[in-house]
């Protein structure tokens, strides 16, 4: 199993947050309801027909994407707004303000899990992030569509029996950072990219995982589990508008050491963002959910 650094094993310390920016959502307050995912059906038009499947000869029914976030900043991102375009319908899940996980047998062509402020190492204490490691463990197991995205290819990783610390000399990555590909990682990305980051953990490469993207201070980038499970460090998804959000929002994190100020991110974002946005819908279309 490979280390997200060089004694990461010796230095995962549980309970500490994901620092992605925004609204807490560290947990369920006793006695809170339980919601009903909501589904978001887009509009039919385009290309839509890639998307749905004919149920007899009555109708056609968009295929449905379940996607999981832990915050609430979502529903316009660069996968939320891909995927509409696509005609998939989308159903929107949030475990940690009390939504209860569909059922395994509910039809959805792949999951999206984002990020948030949570870590992984919380489980012990939050009910709902136990039930998604299990959840997330037993949709992979089933070799279905998965894309995580930082928490998300975190909650991966970890389901799958990897570990997820921080890096041993404190070092957080905020900003663009460029990573580079594997060898087995060449098919998914051609050649080195910057991405956007913000995150002080990383995960390790659980047992039959591939590692697929390496980084400098954060060697584990991103990784596959059987043949379309997709665990990513970074957030392409996050648009010019949403980093803005995150940077008005957590401004003090800057100061982190390993962060990137605002005035270098915003002059990396006009060379790095539009490459980082095309190789995610690649990524979406080539391998994920394939077009037909």
């Amino acid at each position: 199993r490979d280390a997200v650094t060089s004694g990461l094993q010796n230095h995962v310390t549980p309970n500490r947050a994901n620092m992605l920016p925004l609204v807490d959502s560290s947990g369920i307050s006793p006695g809170a309801p339980i919601q009903d995912c909501s589904l978001h059906i887009a509009p039919q038009h385009g290309d839509t027909l890639a998307a749905t499947r004919n149920y007899g000869r009555r109708r056609q029914v968009p295929e449905k994407v379940l996607l999981i976030q832990h915050m609430d900043d979502g529903r316009k991102d660069r996968v939320a707004s891909h995927l509409s375009r696509r005609g998939f319908a989308l159903q929107w899940c949030n475990p940690s303000r009390g939504d209860a996980l569909p059922g395994h047998d509910e039809d959805h062509a792949a999951v999206v899990v984002y990020g948030g402020i949570q870590s992984v190492n919380d489980a012990e204490r939050h009910a709902y992030m136990r039930a998604e490691l299990d959840w997330v463990q037993r949709w992979v197991a089933d070799d279905r569509p998965y894309l995580g995205l930082c928490l998300g290819g975190q909650l991966l990783a970890r389901a799958l029996g990897a570990e997820v610390g921080p890096h041993p000399g404190g070092l957080h990555e905020i900003g663009f950072v460029p990573i580079a590909p594997t060898q087995a990682g060449k098919t998914i990305l051609p050649g080195p990219l910057h991405v956007y980051q913000w995150h002080h953990e990383g995960f390790a490469i659980p047992d039959g995982g591939e590692l697929l993207a390496t980084g400098e201070v954060y060697p584990n980038q991103a990784f596959r589990a059987g043949r379309r499970a997709f665990g990513l460090q970074f957030h392409p998804e996050a648009t010019p508008q949403m980093r803005d959000e995150w940077l008005d929002a957590s401004a003090h994190m800057l100061s982190e050491p390993g962060a990137h100020g605002r005035e270098r991110q915003q002059a990396d974002a006009r060379r790095f963002d539009q490459p980082m946005a095309d190789w995610l819908l690649n990524l979406i279309d080539a391998h994920l959910l394939p077009t037909r």
